[in-house]
């Protein structure tokens, strides 16, 4: 193309898209399909590159270092605020704070080398097209056709707008052909900027800072038959560099935009991946943990957490036939262990023949107010173990006392309440009845501390202690005693409502009385059906 139509503006466009559309397109592919070629002009221009980019990379580990930090306090913000819990969030998150490190020191340097392309084309197209100027030039000069070269001035300036100037002057720099006619006559005064660049044929390349913006200005010699006849100035305005750029920065920006979304979504997705066994292991330790044997784990890989899945798998098998077993064992040894305490506590009722079958009475009295007052199932096991053992203390009472017709002396009576403390001190010999030792003490505390043996009242009194008093007290008083004949169950039940609040619990002679009412009112019914 020849100098009067080329067109500044359109080369320009020409340089930025050619950079941006194919710059990545290129690099990738040639890697692809020449990966030794780029090594090895990766190897030539490695140290050069290094010498020329150190201080663009020492900038890039600063803006790094402030970035990392910036998304490190976010980090912190976002956890502090919001903690994360499960672990694909974790890994979704650190995945994508590394790509957007990554993609951001990628973003720099691609910017980077784009701007020092897109510089170096500029500018070559500006020496280009200075250099064609004074080619065409030299005719007209020589011939001092002034029409010619403004003919020419005028052609390129109007064709590419972007240019400030375009001066013709000869060697005493008397301005020949300007594109401002006014300032053809005058004397162009060279303006301070810094070389660009210098070519052997003279054509120099200067940065100039103007009030409107930087410029580049091109000087190229006007030469014809070894002669120096003048110089070609001309000057292009840096904001078309600056638009290039921008243009070039915002293609980037979207590919980058672009890469991070796509990343984000490749990030769950890896997490969700790598994680998904991980998760299911952690449910299977929880079942496991909580006693409950469920599925078997699904292995869904064949590395190194499928094979941990299937060890787990073999040891949750193991362990849940192992907890089968044993429970077997535990429910065999409580079966014999309370027919033991069973058949301790009918040889302590057995030494007295009017008391025999009391134990048992007093524990099927005492469960049905733990039940009516809400007690779990380990509560109530344990309320009828104590029931039992109420009154093992007796086993030191000597048989005069226990075996004696008459009313007992005050002796008598005070060698009878120290069955309570000879309880305590029998079941304090097993650490495993330790927790039956505060009811068998203290069956015989009353609620406004006028029992024994510590005087313990109201809400002090253990909650089993309460329960057993009750039930022992109406057993003692429904059944024959040597010195006595038994209560009706009425009477008896009126000697209890007398001494509610003093001797017993309040709360708790009302839910016994609701429950002789329901036996009561059951017992009538099945009398009418009869």
């Amino acid at each position: 193309m020849g100098c009067n139509g080329i067109n500044f503006a359109s080369l320009t466009q020409e340089i930025v898209g050619h950079l941006v559309n194919g710059l990545i397109t290129q690099l990738w592919w040639t890697i692809l399909e020449k990966p030794k070629s780029i090594i090895l002009k990766l190897k030539i221009c490695a140290m050069h590159r290094f010498l020329v980019m150190r201080p663009f990379i020492s900038k890039a580990i600063s803006y790094t270092l402030i970035v990392w930090n910036y998304l490190h306090t976010i980090f912190e913000n976002i956890t502090f605020r919001f903690p994360i819990k499960t672990l694909r969030s974790k890994v979704s998150l650190f995945v994508l704070i590394l790509l957007i490190v990554t993609t951001f020191i990628f973003y720099l340097a691609t910017v980077r080398i784009m701007k020092q392309h897109i510089l170096g084309e500029v500018i070559k197209r500006a020496e280009s097209l200075s250099k064609s100027i004074a080619v065409s030039a030299g005719h007209s000069f020589i011939s001092k056709d002034i029409l010619g070269l403004d003919n020419i001035v005028f052609k390129i300036k109007d064709s590419n707008e972007d240019l400030e100037y375009i001066a013709i002057v000869n060697n005493d720099m008397k301005i020949i052909v300007h594109s401002d006619i006014k300032k053809n006559g005058e004397i162009f005064r060279m303006s301070e900027g810094r070389v660009s660049s210098k070519s052997l044929d003279g054509t120099i390349v200067k940065e100039i800072p103007l009030h409107s913006g930087n410029i580049f200005e091109v000087s190229s010699p006007i030469i014809f038959m070894d002669k120096k006849l003048g110089t070609i100035l001309l000057g292009v305005n840096k904001s078309v560099l600056m638009n290039a750029q921008h243009k070039a920065i915002n293609r980037i920006l979207k590919s980058f935009a672009f890469i991070i979304l796509t990343g984000l979504i490749g990030s769950i997705i890896i997490s969700s991946f790598i994680t998904k066994p991980i998760e299911e292991l952690s449910i299977g330790v929880n079942e496991l943990k909580e006693g409950k044997r469920g599925r078997p784990l699904k292995v869904y890989s064949r590395d190194e957490l499928g094979k941990l899945i299937e060890n787990f798998n073999e040891m949750t098998a193991l362990i849940t036939e192992q907890r089968e077993r044993i429970d077997k064992y535990a429910g065999d040894l409580e079966e014999s262990y309370v027919s033991t305490i069973k058949v301790l506590a009918a040889a302590i009722d057995a030494r007295d023949p009017y008391t025999h079958g009391h134990s048992e009475r007093v524990s099927r009295l005492s469960l049905k107010i733990g039940t009516a007052i809400g007690l779990s199932k380990k509560e109530l096991e344990d309320l009828e173990v104590a029931c039992l053992f109420h009154d093992v203390g007796k086993i030191k009472i000597s048989d005069s006392i226990l075996h004696k017709t008459s009313i007992l002396n005050q002796s008598e009576i005070k060698e009878m309440m120290q069955h309570v403390e000879y309880g305590a001190e029998i079941l304090s010999k097993a650490s495993s009845l330790h927790k039956y030792i505060p009811a068998v003490r203290h069956h015989h505390e009353w609620y406004n501390g006028k029992g024994y043996p510590d005087g313990l009242r109201e809400d002090n009194i253990p909650l089993f202690a309460s329960i057993i008093s009750i039930a022992d007290a109406f057993d003692a008083m429904t059944s024959e005693r040597p010195y006595r004949y038994a209560l009706p169950e009425t009477e008896a039940l009126r000697e209890l409502i007398d001494l509610s609040g003093k001797q017993f619990n309040p709360h708790l002679i009302k839910v016994f009385m609701r429950i002789k009412e329901k036996n009561i009112v059951s017992s009538q019914s099945y009398h009418v059906m009869q």
